[in-house]
């Protein structure tokens, strides 16, 4: 059979647009050498360390120019205030000196500012009366990033830096610590308000308790540490009575106070301070109240820098790891009663279970068995073999709706890796009835008598799903299945079936290319994967990643018949972490060079996971949930090459998070095309278990990142749900260039679903369904527009392609809601969209176009529309 050859784009030069004149700035003095600092302990730290900016004149102009150590080149920010520029030192650091070597565009005001994780910033330094020419501060503060923060131009044109060193010593600083030093200490407060908040309150670890203030100016809050401690962080979890202005102070007597902190313009929310002090008393002391209540805080929490440096890291044994209560390892040895036993209890326990927090894995380590594996929800199931036919089940693999009467539409979360599997005699029929986040990889189904159902079309709807880097001998049978994404896979005896969206990349026996009756959608080649990295034993029992490499323009599986190309990890080089780890732990473990393991269960951060190292893996076990408590953000991922982040599943809490999980900080641009980010089986839970809040779920600042398989979801059932309750804007944003996206699910967002800002960027599968629960027409209005967008390509954008887009609407709170479109995008003939569809999901509402004012009408009347090219 013949496939369409889809051409990829070549790659070009360094890739923003640059737009507008490069405007000449006054000239300057070029400084020939900077006088090193007084201090002769002091060591240069800046120098060739990864820099960003808040923006740059040109491309010219970049911000690691101002720490290359050539006088001769320098950074240059756009023509307003405010802006800066900041660098990452590696290490956290004690900072003694900066020295800014100005071109002749300079500051009058501006700041020095160090921080421990780039998002919460103190100040060391600060002027309103800035020289310009080589200043050379002295400065006493600590952190990892240093930046100088401009509020003021002294000249019309931007900031711009020839040099900017930053001096210090690394490992002179005590780390902060990670145990909350006032927990269960003595508390006592000016006032409270009631016998029901006691300042006791706020220092017992429960965040659902709280102390309150009378409504009144001063107030105070203060706890006894016991003996006399070294304070570097204080963190206040504020009700929404919160203090506009206030301090932290410190006492050795509880009598003589000193400020280490002051604000006047406080935020409320949950507010990490760096602070230098030391004392047994500690207060926070509130003058100024944002509302008309008291002051009320649900914790106080004090971190120390004397006692150690922060909680251990265990080491891993990598042959007996302690992979936590809820991930089975059995081995040929294990009796067959035993297992079928264990798989039937998590199925019975399971089946139903969609949004508790167990979470379970059961691994087979090399070997033959027989078993009757029927997944419930949270649990994954896999061989830990090199090869799926290193481990042979004679059964069952399967995924069947009968709790939900025959229909599969709401069966997520459970997942199939690196098995075999040969059917019982006379059985010719796999199941797999599954929607979003169930990925089927590295599978493989033997007998080519045989096939797998993705539903059997007589019992209910399934409604998407992911089939990659997996043979199947027989046949596939799509059924009643909605849509579907088969990538680099091998189907002995081909496919047949098609609802609305079918898309296959990739894969040899896939049906000819036709487009929308029947709606299959046909890539060639996937032009540049890495298969999701997974835990494996070796010959002599030790546990070990592997981590699969990149391949280019590829068909086929990448281990059917043929050795698998990649690198080996031993698990000892890995941190196993385990539900109850606090983030500072793992940012410990990531610090000292460890990769992550997470086993099975809900693992919650008051405080991101930095992971800052090139090449770290992040793998979990059993859909492990890592959720983000306190309007935290869950992980950053630095700006580097070749992070891999696998089988991760995010969660909001109560307090909205600005964003979930962001790849490379703003202002992102290295080039990571030769090891790019890659995300594999990593979904997004926004409401469902309970409130949940996010306001961006997932961004991508990085270049080059490849998403493989993922699901934003902001939840249309389950407790926690509606307009106004589980509140999120936007799934994806992508702001980097040449990032692309295979087997993209995005559901549900109270604006764009997906935002696309980046230039080169490719979608290989999209599905979509708007928001449920719009009341009206005047709540999901975009301006002129009738609501938003699924897919949002941004103006500027002068490149981009994607392939097979489905979204779908159902707007059943008020079915007069209107979408004016699905898709919006630039018309540029470098902006190309393959084979579309719009459903308006049983008339119950309308989707007026498919991409811009082109194709027609989704509503009661025509519920199911194409569009095969645009433009």
């Amino acid at each position: 059979m013949t496939v369409r050859a889809i051409p990829v784009r070549p790659r070009t030069g360094r890739r923003r647009t640059l737009v507008g004149l490069v405007v000449a700035l006054v000239a300057a003095l070029t400084p020939t050498a900077l006088t090193p600092p007084a201090q002769a302990a002091a060591t240069l730290l800046s120098q060739g360390r990864p820099a960003t900016a808040s923006s740059a004149e040109n491309a010219g102009t970049p911000a690691s120019a101002a720490v290359d150590g050539n006088t001769g080149t320098r950074w240059s920010s756009a023509f307003s205030d405010p802006q800066w520029l900041q660098v990452d030192l590696g290490v956290r650091a004690t900072i003694s000196q900066v020295t800014l070597a100005w071109e002749g565009a300079y500051a009058r005001a501006f700041q020095i500012q160090t921080s421990d994780d780039g998002s919460a910033w103190t100040t060391v330094w600060s002027t309103t009366v800035g020289t310009g020419g080589t200043q050379t501060l002295t400065v006493n503060g600590s952190g990892r990033y240093v930046r100088m923060y401009g509020t003021a131009r002294a000249t019309g044109y931007g900031y711009s830096l020839w040099e900017f060193q930053v001096y210090g010593e690394t490992g002179a600083a005590p780390t902060c610590g990670t145990t909350n030093a006032a927990q269960g200490r003595p508390a006592t407060a000016s006032s409270t308000e009631n016998a029901g908040t006691p300042a006791s309150a706020a220092v017992d670890g429960n965040t659902g308790t709280r102390w309150a203030s009378v409504a009144a100016d001063p107030q105070w809050l203060r706890v006894d540490l016991g003996v006399t401690r070294s304070i570097c962080r204080v963190v206040l979890t504020w009700e929404a009575a919160y203090a506009r202005a206030f301090q932290i102070q410190t006492s050795p007597d509880g009598s003589a106070w000193t400020t280490v902190w002051s604000t006047t313009a406080g935020s409320g929310g949950t507010q990490t301070l760096t602070v230098n002090g030391s004392g047994r008393y500690v207060r926070m002391y509130g003058t100024a109240r944002a509302t008309g209540y008291g002051y009320s805080l649900w914790e106080f929490q004090v971190h120390t820098t004397d006692g150690g440096t922060g909680d251990p890291v265990e080491p891993t044994d990598p042959r007996n790891p302690n992979l936590g209560p809820n991930t089975f390892v059995f081995d040929p040895a294990t009796p067959t009663a035993t297992i079928q036993s264990r798989l039937d209890s998590l199925f019975t326990q399971q089946e139903t279970n969609q949004f508790g927090p167990q979470r379970y894995a059961v691994l087979f380590k090399p070997g033959t068995y027989t078993a009757d594996v029927n997944l419930g929800f949270f649990t994954q199931v896999a061989g830990l073999g090199m090869s799926p036919d290193d481990v042979n089940l004679n059964g069952h693999v399967r995924v069947e709706a009968d709790w939900f009467g025959g229909n599969a539409t709401q069966n997520f979360w459970r997942a199939a890796e690196n098995l075999s599997v040969t059917l019982p005699a006379g059985v010719t029929v796999e199941r797999w009835a599954v929607s979003q986040a169930a990925p089927y990889r590295r599978m493989h189904l033997r007998g080519g008598q045989n096939q797998i159902q993705l539903w059997n079309g007589g019992d209910g709807w399934s409604s998407g799903g992911l089939m990659a880097d997996t043979r199947i001998d027989g046949l596939v049978v799509s059924g009643s299945q909605q849509q579907w994404y088969s990538r680099n896979s091998e189907f002995g005896n081909g496919w047949t079936g098609s609802v609305w969206n079918m898309v296959f990349q990739g894969v040899t026996g896939a049906p000819p290319p036709h487009f929308p009756n029947p709606s299959h959608t046909v890539v060639a080649q996937t032009p540049q994967i890495r298969e999701k990295p997974f835990l494996y034993v070796d010959g002599t029992g030790e546990y070990r990643v592997f981590v699969p490499a990149l391949r280019t323009n590829s068909t086929g599986t990448s281990w059917y018949g043929k050795t698998p190309a990649g690198s080996s990890i031993s698990l000892s080089q890995f941190y196993v972490v385990r539900p109850g780890t606090g983030a500072a732990t793992i940012n410990t473990a990531l610090a000292q060079g460890r990769h992550l393991l997470f086993t099975p269960g809900v693992h919650h951060v008051t405080e991101p996971i930095r992971v800052d190292r090139a090449d770290t893996v992040v793998l979990g076990l059993g859909l492990a949930t890592i959720q983000a408590d306190n309007g935290t953000v869950a992980m950053r991922v630095a700006d580097v090459d070749g992070v891999k982040v696998a089988g991760i599943m995010f969660e909001a809490g109560s307090t909205t998070s600005p964003v979930l999980m962001e790849v490379g900080p703003p202002g992102s641009s290295a080039d990571h095309a030769a090891n790019p980010v890659s995300l594999h089986d990593v979904f997004f839970r926004i409401g469902g278990p309970g409130v949940g809040r996010a306001t961006n779920t997932l961004t991508v600042n990085s270049d080059d990142v490849i998403g493989d398989h993922m699901w934003l979801w902001r939840a249309d059932h389950g407790d926690g749900v509606g307009w106004t309750v589980n509140t999120a804007d936007t799934g994806l944003t992508v702001n980097g260039d040449d990032v692309t996206m295979y087997g993209l699910f995005v559901e549900h967002y109270q604006r764009y679903q997906t935002v696309w800002n980046g230039n080169g960027g490719r979608t290989y599968f999209y599905q979509n369904e708007m928001p449920y629960d719009p009341p009206n027409q005047a709540a999901w209005t975009n301006g002129a527009t009738r609501g938003y967008a699924a897919y949002k390509v941004a103006d500027q954008v002068t490149s981009h392609q994607a392939w097979g887009l489905g979204s779908y609407c159902y707007f059943n709170v008020n079915p007069s809601v209107v979408a004016d479109r699905a898709i919006e995008a630039p018309t540029n003939p470098n902006v190309r969209f393959t084979n579309m569809v719009t459903v308006s999901l049983g008339g119950v509402g309308t989707i007026n176009r498919v991409v811009n004012t082109t194709g027609g009408t989704a509503n009661t009347a025509n519920q199911v529309v194409y569009l095969t090219n645009y433009p």
